[in-house]
């Protein structure tokens, strides 16, 4: 008989790696997400009682998978419409059948055709990523509502409007067709990178940093990585993940405040991450399928590979935002670029391009913008401009971490 802590920790390390690829799984055979999702739960009820008192089956994950099915039977047999569900009851009695071998390679691995249908253009983008969260990370609709500061109840309700829309809209089940690839493989990335991006730079909260969101997102990638070795932009987005991630021990002190990069710790950056980061990149640029997730990560590996702030090769990085505004011509790229120019260049012309990218009012609601002029300002002489720039950037700021490192910045400036 194994400890109940014993059974507890067997199911949790089980449901944190194999979750996404049982559920998968299960969804295909059953073709109903919420009686897979419902059918899973009560496999691991039922294993934290029979793993306590028989001990760990050889295959965890495949015993997960069988004994959900039969709970799927039992669900289906007890249905109303018990009369019309006989086709699908006995399909899953065959596909129980046909892994009583309890062996994990039995297990087909469904979880690029779950990925896609979770990021169908169809759902909004918010329940894209919840849903994503939840099926293929197995985190809990607790932590999904924490990670967007929801109430779990709120969550809880918009993931069964996700799960009804997508079988009542017969949103399908499948990788999408060749012609279609190119689109739904960046619907995936976009929603991999904002659930990194909420985690390295949280909006709101009082950490800037949640570690869970960035390491759910980079364990994301790897799986479609695997899954899509010949997409280029799929190991670019893994490789800039890591590059940004590489400096996490760095970006605060211990009293839980920012350290900007210019003054980060280069000796504590994470060495493997980045070596796994730039090798991702040796192997993807040969390609000559260049993509935007490919140059940010080249951008940051230029970061990684100087031996300090004032050694930056700025004129490469300045050239490669450029190549990148030419891929991805929105202001947020111009911003980065004027950054960039300022330092490779000068001031003068990195706010003359900053104010290109802000012309129109593109960025007036952009916390960013304000911080960015204001560090230009500041490098200029311009220490009133600067202030006033930095107070509308506390104004726009919800997390308190960010506010508390722009109040610093406003003290230093001179009067």
């Amino acid at each position: 008989m194994l400890p109940l802590s014993s059974s507890q920790t067997a199911i949790e390390r089980t449901v944190r790696e194999e979750w996404g690829r049982i559920l998968a799984s299960l969804v295909k055979s059953i073709g109903d997400f919420q009686l897979a999702e419902d059918s899973l739960q009560d496999a691991l009820i039922a294993a934290l009682d029979h793993w306590q008192k028989d001990g760990l089956p050889k295959s965890p994950a495949a015993w997960l998978l069988t004994t959900a099915r039969r709970r799927a039977i039992d669900r289906l047999r007890r249905d109303h419409n018990f009369a019309g569900k006989s086709k699908e009851i006995a399909y899953l009695m065959d596909l129980e059948q046909d892994t009583m071998e309890d062996d994990e390679t039995s297990i087909p691995d469904k979880r690029l055709e779950m990925i896609f249908t979770c990021c169908h253009p169809a759902l909004e983008q918010k329940t894209r990523v919840a849903l994503t969260l939840r099926t293929l990370g197995g985190l809990t609709t607790e932590e999904i509502a924490a990670a967007f500061l929801d109430k779990p109840q709120a969550m809880a309700q918009r993931l069964v409007r996700a799960k009804k829309k997508i079988k009542l809209a017969a949103i399908p089940y499948e990788i999408p067709d060749h012609d279609l690839l190119p689109d739904r493989i960046s619907s995936v990335l976009s929603v991999i990178y904002l659930i990194f991006n909420e985690g390295y730079s949280a909006t709101s909260g009082n950490s800037p940093i949640r570690a869970d969101l960035c390491d759910e997102a980079i364990r994301l990638a790897r799986i479609v990585t695997q899954l899509l070795p010949e997409q280029a932009e799929v190991a670019g987005l893994l490789a800039l993940m890591l590059l940004h991630d590489s400096r996490r021990l760095t970006r605060m002190d211990r009293n839980g405040s920012i350290i900007p990069l210019e003054h980060q710790n280069r000796k504590r950056w994470d060495r493997g991450k980045i070596d796994q980061g730039k090798q991702l990149l040796h192997q993807t640029l040969p390609r000559r399928a260049i993509g935007p997730y490919q140059l940010q990560a080249a951008i940051s590996a230029v970061h990684a590979d100087s031996p300090s702030w004032e050694q930056t090769d700025w004129p490469q990085i300045q050239a490669l935002y450029a190549l990148l505004y030419q891929l991805n011509p929105t202001p947020v790229v111009r911003l980065n670029q004027a950054l960039a120019l300022s330092h490779a260049r000068s001031v003068d012309e990195g706010l003359a391009m900053l104010e290109e990218a802000a012309a129109g009012g593109a960025l007036d609601s952009y916390q960013p913008y304000y911080a960015a002029k204001a560090d230009l300002l500041s490098r200029n002489g311009d220490h009133t401009e600067a202030r006033a720039h930095l107070e509308k950037a506390i104004e726009l700021s919800d997390n308190e971490a960010d506010r508390e490192f722009l109040r610093t910045k406003i003290a230093q400036l001179k009067d």
